[in-house]
């Protein structure tokens, strides 16, 4: 009798140990609820005739938004994955991405103001993206570090070493 209820009691602890879920993250979970109120400008871009001037490094740099808004340190070491554009750092001789920052908008920090730093994770991996399906959103996963981060182009609140990274597609209407 004590034997089995042993053995389950095992097993129940034992389950969110093996199963390290990954938290589905939105944008706005990574503002503290007390942080003053942030817009973050332009709403997405899905006119994919305007990427070629999107991409472009010939117009001028825009300052960012909030470079030290304030992050949400109970996300530190949580597994993650965050719905976002690619917005290339480093590119190999093979044309893969595999440093850059993620963003909730198309076009974030190249031509647009980039948003507050808290709504930019640094994100470094080995997978690489083709630097040719930038113009899609993307799903990345992995561990989140509440850690600010500077680039060229914009601060960073958040980093993350990708552990996969895969096409964000809508849900069936």
């Amino acid at each position: 009798m004590l034997r089995p209820l042993l053995a389950a009691a095992l097993i129940a602890l034992a389950a969110p140990l093996s199963a390290a879920e990954v938290r589905e993250l939105a944008w706005s979970e990574m503002v503290p609820a007390d942080a003053p109120a942030q817009v973050v400008e332009p709403a997405p871009l899905h006119d994919l005739s305007q990427l070629a001037n999107a991409l472009s490094e010939s117009g001028p740099a825009v300052g960012q938004q909030s470079p030290a808004a304030p992050v949400v340190k109970q996300l530190d070491g949580l597994a993650v994955k965050l719905p976002g554009y690619i917005v290339p750092l480093d590119v190999t001789e093979e044309g893969r991405v595999i440093e850059f920052l993620l963003v909730p908008y198309f076009g974030a920090c190249i031509h647009v103001p980039p948003p507050p730093s808290n709504q930019i994770v640094h994100v470094t991996t080995e997978l690489g993206v083709l630097l040719d399906a930038l113009y899609q959103p993307f799903w990345i996963e992995g561990p989140l570090k509440v850690e600010q981060s500077s680039s060229e182009l914009a601060e960073a609140g958040y980093q993350m070493q990708a552990e996969k990274i895969y096409a964000y597609e809508l849900p069936d209407s």
